[in-house]
């Protein structure tokens, strides 16, 4: 999960992607939220929202502005949405989108997406926007500050973004709806001379109630009104979350106070004092008219009264009736998408159960085949290798026939030839037998000699040493 310091980051890192073809997240200053200046009185936008988790939006669809947000990743709702009213359209079937640029800048993703197509492909996706998910079981609904009800067709479909939806009840939501569409359609569209100049914010202060911990439910909705023409006038309008029958009107400075310390909502001469002031009490008469659930522009006859105050009890005693239906409905709803959701759960085990069995099979086959394959191909090898066995045993045992034949048929052979030759050899012996007798006597005659020698020399070398020892020396004068 990310920190409130990653927020920051990022933060800093949106401003350098350029814009997205169906939603732009751009720096306070940036050139690329001035696309969306166009919903603002003199193009400029409210200021006093200086928070580091306060994420402008310039929200684009088919490469159009087609209305801009100010959403808070820390509450992870819009504060404010502004646009201008433009010939709604039939209502459109529900596409939410997502802008995963919020979560992870870094992607290649830079426009509003379906929330399935970036599952898990996003990262950090939720960090710092509400999905999907935020709000299934919780109790609440995806309500929209920009209805889709007050655009047309391509408008319409670019409000669909969680990005422009806080959490509220079904009734909440469907009181407010219905309030903003005919206070903007019957009490501020007919009042302002140049449509085109009438400017609208709608938005939510959040609250310390959060849904399953991370998305603020707002305590508070409002609506601010700026007809931004030669006859211009303001208004603000507040709902109070947990009253849905409320519906308060107040000057914009007012509203202003209920916000954030500082905001300025409009600049120039919307919210000043020197607005139309019979304008704004047509407007303020209208929208007293709404609350109170008279149709605008009525007569004040007895006929109407009575007929009003006949809605009024049929109306008080058929809300209970109304709730309980649609607390059955919302059940029902409910129970429907549960058993749906069970179904589809047994469905994907079974699906998962069966795919594992016939992958367990496939692999069971593919292995008994190759198995049965090597087994195959093995046998000419092993049959040959056999038979050349066989055929070298054969060959070895020829060679020891072979073999012990010469080995006995050398012995008669060798004892012949020996028997043959020992005459031969006797006899051509005999001379050399008699030169070697001869030898050897001659050698002993010549040993018995030398021996004779040596010992008469030794005899008379002691004799002649015994007499020179002592025998005296007699001189040559004696």
């Amino acid at each position: 999960e990310w920190t409130m310091k990653t927020s920051i980051v990022f933060l800093l890192c949106v401003s350098v992607f350029p814009g997205f073809s169906q939603g732009r997240v751009v720096g306070e200053d940036e050139a690329g939220f001035a696309e969306c200046n166009v919903f603002f009185p003199g193009q400029v936008p409210p200021e006093g929202f200086t928070e580091q988790f306060h994420v402008k939006i310039c929200q684009q669809y088919n490469k159009e502005p087609r209305f801009a947000t100010l959403y808070s990743t820390k509450d992870k709702i819009p504060l404010y949405s502004a646009f201008k009213y433009t010939k709604p359209a039939q209502n459109k079937e529900e596409t939410w989108l997502v802008e995963p640029q919020i979560d992870d800048p870094g992607n290649d993703l830079h426009e509003m997406v379906h929330e399935a197509d970036v599952v898990g492909t996003v990262s950090n996706l939720g960090a710092n926007q509400a999905l999907t998910s935020d709000y299934v079981g919780s109790g609440y609904e995806r309500g929209l500050l920009n209805p889709s009800l007050l655009n047309e067709e391509d408008f319409q479909m670019a409000t669909y973004t969680l990005t422009n939806a806080v959490p509220l009840s079904p009734s909440l939501s469907k009181s407010w709806h219905k309030d903003i569409g005919m206070v903007v359609e019957q009490a501020l569209v007919p009042h302002c001379s140049k449509q085109n100049h009438l400017y609208l914010l709608a938005g939510a202060i959040p609250s310390s109630v959060r849904v399953k911990g991370k998305v603020s439910v707002p305590e508070t909705l409002w609506l601010a009104a700026c007809c931004d023409a030669p006859d211009g006038w303001s208004l603000g309008l507040v709902k109070k979350a947990n009253d849905e029958d409320s519906l308060a009107d107040l000057t914009v400075r007012e509203l202003e106070k209920q916000l954030l310390a500082g905001v300025r909502l409009f600049k120039g001469s919307c919210g000043e004092d020197n607005q139309n002031q019979g304008k704004t009490e047509a407007i303020l008469q209208a929208v007293s008219q709404i609350r109170s659930g008279e149709q605008v522009g009525t007569s004040d006859s007895q006929e109407a009264k009575d007929s009003g105050l006949v809605r009024k009890v049929v109306g008080i005693i058929a809300t209970p009736f109304i709730k309980l239906l649609e607390l059955l409905i919302y059940l029902f709803v409910e129970l429907v998408k549960f058993v749906f959701y069970f179904l589809w759960l047994v469905i994907k085990r079974l699906g998962g159960t069966v795919l594992d069995g016939v992958y367990s099979l496939w692999n069971g086959v593919v292995s008994y085949l190759k198995a049965i394959s090597l087994v195959l191909i093995s046998i000419p090898y092993d049959l040959g290798r056999v038979i050349i066995n066989i055929f070298l045993g054969c060959l070895q045992i020829v060679q020891d026939v072979l073999f012990l034949t010469y080995r006995v048929l050398c012995i008669p052979v060798g004892f012949a030839l020996h028997l043959a030759a020992f005459p031969y050899q006797s006899i051509c012996a005999i001379p050399s037998v008699l030169k070697d007798l001869a030898t050897g006597i001659g050698g002993t005659l010549s040993l018995v000699i030398d021996a004779t020698a040596a010992l008469l020399h030794g005899f008379y070398y002691l004799a002649a040493h015994i007499v020179k020892r002592f025998v005296p020396k007699i001189s040559s004068d004696d």
